[in-house]
């Protein structure tokens, strides 16, 4: 009886063809996967780009914004300037009056002894 050979035979191919079809979805699966993978890494590669654009347009705006401020900056700095020299005037005036005003003391103390004026 050759039908139990070919029973054999039958149940070997039967066998194989089991195996390859479960390695083929092993695949297949694996496959999916990885493929399901790469589509979040891409949808996650796009949003950080719109995020990432977005921060672009905002530094972008900044820098305008600064520039804007540095030229009003410099603006300033003539007044800064010209503030400086009169606080010095001002200082050099205090001491011009300061020393006036000992002058005018010592020479009131002297028409008073002159004048014989007594002490007020």
């Amino acid at each position: 009886m050759a039908s139990g050979k070919e029973m054999e035979q039958d149940y070997l191919a039967e066998s194989l063809n089991d195996l390859f079809t479960s390695v083929s979805n092993m695949i297949k699966g694996d496959l999916q996967g990885t493929n399901d993978l790469l589509k979040l890494l891409e949808k996650m590669n796009i949003r950080v780009s719109e995020e990432y654009t977005g921060f672009g347009d905002v530094a972008s705006g900044l820098r305008v914004y600064l520039e804007q401020l540095k030229s009003k900056s410099n603006g300033f700095d003539q007044y800064v300037q010209q503030i400086d020299s009169i606080e010095q005037q001002v200082t050099e005036f205090e001491a011009v009056v300061s020393m006036l005003d000992k002058y005018v003391s010592l020479l009131e103390t002297k028409m008073k002894s002159i004048y014989q004026i007594p002490p007020s």
